[in-house]
């Protein structure tokens, strides 16, 4: 992928929309708990952006927000509930569902909190205890 592309990305129905620029800093999945419930599947399919990256270009007041720490601020849609990206401050990363930027060529690199796994997943990448040591996890990385 050209360093310069644009996607866009939407919520379910439309209301929300943004675009990504460039490349993510990483692809993976997730199966900690808390995307587990967030996404209602047993993994969720992430996609990491600088803040900068992400830009909402329509629906702006239409996005809602919770916070059940304040590590993730996940933003969905009011009108049709769709869920589009979560900003984590902490780590100055905002992580776009691949789901929601159709066209994006989806690359997954890792999977992250495999120890809370729900769905062993046996696709040869990295399965990693929780996140990387430079994301402030472990670094550990745990057996298919």
């Amino acid at each position: 992928m050209a360093n310069g592309e644009t996607y866009t990305g939407s919520c379910f129905c439309g209301e929300v929309q943004f675009t990504v620029k460039g490349e993510p800093a990483g692809m993976g999945y997730c199966h900690c708990e808390s995307c587990r419930r967030w996404s209602a599947g047993p993994v969720n399919a992430f996609t990491l952006w600088k803040p900068e990256a992400v830009t909402v270009t329509q629906g702006t007041n239409n996005i809602g927000t919770y916070n059940k720490t304040s590590n993730s601020y996940r933003k969905w849609c009011k009108t049709c509930g769709g869920h589009i990206f979560t900003e984590h401050p902490s780590i100055g990363l905002t992580d776009v569902y691949a789901a929601t930027i159709p066209e994006f060529p989806y690359h997954p690199g890792v999977h992250v909190h495999y120890q809370e796994t729900v769905l062993r997943i046996n696709d040869g990448l990295p399965k990693m205890k929780d996140v990387p040591r430079e994301m402030g996890g472990s670094g550990i990385s745990i057996d298919e």
